[in-house]
């Protein structure tokens, strides 16, 4: 397989019985392609991945590719009108040309099964002409392979058994996994692990682990705009490292194949999101559409990345009938697409009295690991309130507090009642991670947010300056106060483990 970086007007040689395709890597948030002068197709969302064939229509010299594209929101968009980050615009993501045979492996999954640490199942999809192939996997470092005979639409199912060093945080190892086909081959890294909800806890390889984590905007370490690159990827992934985390929430779309293919090097677990959002059109068929195949071009990206362990079908969702029907649907085509990783969403939460949260949304019951939002201390009363909260769950399942937190300037002092100032935020996050230790069930957190990101709806002139400033690290990579907060807590439970305190 042969790539090129994206280029707008190019010549290129293709080889006869070869196809051809332009990859686009995400273009927020219509797309329509065109090459030399022919509609190609359409996309719509500003996230996921997408392609056309180009194989009739490309030429030795002069090709001219255009891809328009359209930011602005609708109400019927996912996600619609209303997001609290800045609405980047065109081609965020990388563009390639990718040279194929003519037929050639489309698509393949490689895991171990559910709930086994031994089983390596998945399947392999051809696309093209000669559908019926021998294809082989071999994974040469295990001494392992398995060959079989795609059918008629160019699908097999495989699985055997192996003996794999599981993937995790502390021991993020990948294999060089091979896939043969008589016309094709491609090779990719894999991790392998296992990951489970039973009792109330998640299990990485059979045992519990507490998410050490925190939630990250795809915004470009200090310089703004979308974090694209190899290099973004390393610099906010290693502030995670430096926080003694674990785990990251990319919130509130899926990001970059970068940094994605960086979490399962470097050993940090994931939770991937779509931006299903507030206050999506739940009763709009098209809505629903549109938002399955975000999910599905999500899936369909990462499904052989071992780091993500949650697949997250929404944030903050008001309850409704409709919205309970819509997200229902979207779990069960999740669960379709791959059964080996959990659910999960981030709810609302709900307060019965002035001193206890209730978890008990309805879509809990859809979902494997419960995500709740909350913002004691900064939209609901002060800090010091917040040593009188207690929580409540009506499901037997895992939780992760998926976002808590204050704002700060960074470099604005005062004392601790003073707000947007960095002893605010620490005293919320003084407070904040004593109350983790008494909510029943927690298995993790991502605190809202890593850094400082660009939002339209943050226009407070000398402190927000349409930046929402609820990071940790400010939008010129400076920590705040709260940074170490948080750090000295991971490291406490890195050392000495989780233990809950009723």
């Amino acid at each position: 397989m042969k790539e090129r970086s994206g280029i707008k007007d190019f010549s290129y040689h293709l080889e006869k019985g070869e196809r051809l395709f332009v990859y686009i890597g995400a273009g927020n948030y219509k797309a329509i392609i065109y090459l030399n002068g022919t509609k190609l197709g359409e996309h719509e969302g500003g996230f996921t991945p997408f392609n056309f064939e180009i194989t009739n229509l490309v030429k030795e010299k002069d090709n001219f590719l255009v891809i328009k594209v359209d930011n602005k929101r609708s109400r019927e968009y996912v996600p619609t009108v209303n997001t609290d980050w800045w609405n980047y615009g065109g081609i965020t993501r990388d563009v390639f040309l990718v040279e194929v045979p003519q037929t050639f492996i489309k698509d393949y999954f490689v895991q171990l099964a559910k709930n086994s640490n031994k089983e390596i199942s998945g399947w392999i999809k051809l696309d093209g002409e000669r559908k019926n192939q021998n294809v082989k996997i071999e994974i040469p470092e295990l001494q392992k392979g398995f060959s079989s005979k795609t059918n008629d639409d160019g699908f097999c199912k495989f699985s055997f058994t192996a003996n794999p060093a599981l993937w995790s945080p502390d021991n993020p190892k990948l294999y060089d996994v091979k896939i043969l086909s008589e016309t094709d081959s491609v090779s990719d890294e894999i991790g392998f692990r296992k990951i489970e909800a039973k009792d109330g806890k998640i299990l990485l390889n059979g045992k519990p682990i507490f998410l050490r984590g925190i939630s990250s905007h795809e915004e470009k370490p200090i310089t703004g705009g979308r974090a694209d690159s190899e290099e973004d990827a390393e610099t906010i992934l290693n502030w995670i490292k430096e926080l003694n985390g674990n785990f990251v929430r990319m919130a509130h779309y899926p990001h970059s194949e970068n940094i994605i293919r960086l979490t399962d090097k470097i050993g940090i677990l994931m939770w991937s999101e779509v931006p299903v959002y507030w206050t999506i059109l739940w009763d709009n068929n098209q809505t629903f559409q549109n938002a399955k195949n975000q999910l599905t071009e999500m899936i369909t990206r990462d499904k052989n990345r071992a780091s993500v362990i949650l697949w997250s079908v929404a944030n903050e969702t008001p309850r409704s009938e409709e919205r309970l029907k819509f997200l229902c649907r979207l779990t069960e085509q999740a669960r379709k697409l791959d059964s080996t990783r959990l659910l999960t969403a981030a709810l609302e939460n709900h307060s019965i009295n002035d001193t206890t949260i209730v978890i008990d949304d309805p879509l809990g019951k859809y979902l494997d690991v419960i995500g709740l939002n909350e913002y004691l201390g900064w939209y609901v009363g002060l800090p010091d309130g917040i040593k009188r909260i207690n929580y409540k769950t009506n499901y037997n399942k895992p939780i992760i507090i998926s976002e808590f937190g204050a704002a700060a300037l960074q470099g604005m002092h005062g004392d601790s009642l003073t707000r947007w100032t960095e002893e605010y935020q620490a005293y919320v996050y003084k407070e904040q991670v004593k109350l983790m230790k008494r909510i029943p069930q927690l298995n993790g957190m991502t605190p809202w947010v890593l850094a400082d990101f660009r939002s339209p709806r943050r226009s407070l002139p000398g402190i927000q300056d349409f930046w929402n400033r609820k990071g940790i690290i400010s939008d010129k990579g400076i920590k705040k106060k709260a940074f170490y907060i948080l750090q000295d807590f991971y490291k406490d439970i890195k050392t000495n483990g989780w233990n809950y305190q009723d």
